[in-house]
Order: C-alpha cells, then sequence, then structure tokens
C-alpha cells in the first residue's frame, strides 16, 4: 500500500529535468552579528571592514559589511535546504565550477533569500551524465543583487543517452578526469 509519502520519497530530479530557464527561490536567512563573528574566527579574516564598527562607519560603505564568501556560504545553504536540491541530491555528482561577484555590499542584519536559475544545460560523452550551469543570486530585503554565483554541476540522467562530443575550452576536462 503505497501513501503520499512514499510517493514524494521516490521522486528525484535529473539532468532531464532541468532544461534552461528553470526558476526556483529558496527560503531567506537574517546575516547576523554572530555569523560575521564566528566567520571571522572561523577564517582568520578580520579585515576591519567586517570586525571594526568605528572603522567601517568612515569607509565608504559607512558601516561593516559581511564577508562576501559568508554570503556565498549562506547562499549554498540555502539552496542545499531547498526541495529541488534535495530531490536532485541523488544525481547531483558535484560542483566542477564557482564563480562570484558582489554587485552590492552585505551588512550585518541584512536578510537574504536566493534565486535560482539553470542558464546552462549540456550533454557529456559518458551518457549517463549532463552538465547544468546554475546562476544563483543573493536578493537582499531591498530588492538588490548582493550576489551572483555560477555553479556548474555535474549531474546524472534519468535515461543513458548518446551523448554530444564536448567543444574545447568548456572546462570539461576536469568532468572527462572523473569519467
Amino acid at each position: 500500500m503505497h501513501n503520499t509519502v512514499d510517493t514524494v520519497g521516490q521522486l528525484a530530479i535529473h539532468w532531464e529535468d532541468l532544461p534552461v530557464g528553470t526558476r526556483y527561490t529558496t527560503s531567506s536567512r537574517t546575516i547576523t552579528e554572530g555569523d560575521v563573528a564566528a566567520f571571522a574566527a572561523l577564517t582568520g579574516d578580520f579585515n576591519r571592514l567586517h570586525v571594526d564598527a568605528e572603522y567601517a562607519r568612515q569607509s565608504v560603505m559607512g558601516q561593516r559589511i559581511a564577508h562576501g564568501m559568508l554570503v556565498a556560504s549562506f547562499m549554498a545553504g540555502l539552496t542545499s535546504r531547498s526541495i529541488v536540491n534535495q530531490l536532485m541530491e541523488g544525481a547531483l555528482f558535484g560542483v566542477l565550477e564557482n564563480t562570484v561577484k558582489y554587485p552590492k555590499p552585505t551588512f550585518i542584519g541584512d536578510t537574504i533569500h536566493v534565486e535560482i536559475e539553470v542558464v546552462e544545460q549540456r550533454e557529456t560523452r559518458n551518457p549517463g551524465r549532463g552538465i547544468v550551469r546554475f546562476l544563483r543570486k543573493a536578493i537582499n530585503q531591498r530588492g538588490e543583487v548582493a550576489c551572483e554565483l555560477g555553479a556548474t554541476c555535474l549531474v546524472g540522467r534519468r535515461t543513458p543517452a548518446t551523448a554530444a562530443t564536448p567543444e574545447p575550452g568548456t572546462g570539461e576536462q576536469l568532468e572527462q578526469r572523473r569519467a
């Protein structure tokens, strides 16, 4: 006898389910004083813009800012908690590349959520795998894009297919080593 929980438990997202244009949004998280202090202690990054209120007040920012990598890390955490990512987990073989930009600063007390879009999907020579590139944007409570993170991932296919030959210079060299 199957119930709804059994049915939901069998759901999975694979490469075929992630065409270009697919979008989803995560829950949100507020970046706190404790987060910034803990990240500084963990990484050893005690840059004064992060930890010295008087220094930061006199800077171009006018106040302390969160570490960029803290924001990117929270984006990863929010993304991993999303239902879409949890359903993809069994087919997500790994992250091949991350790129990151910070169009706006993130201040202590800012609340961010992540808007995710599939911006590229391509086959590999291995018919059981494909490449998906996600663009993740951290959006703060003011509606500003605080961080853009491009994540290129190796994703399993539900149904192996005849795969394309990789284009030179597309970053697939790492994937080929893993094949």
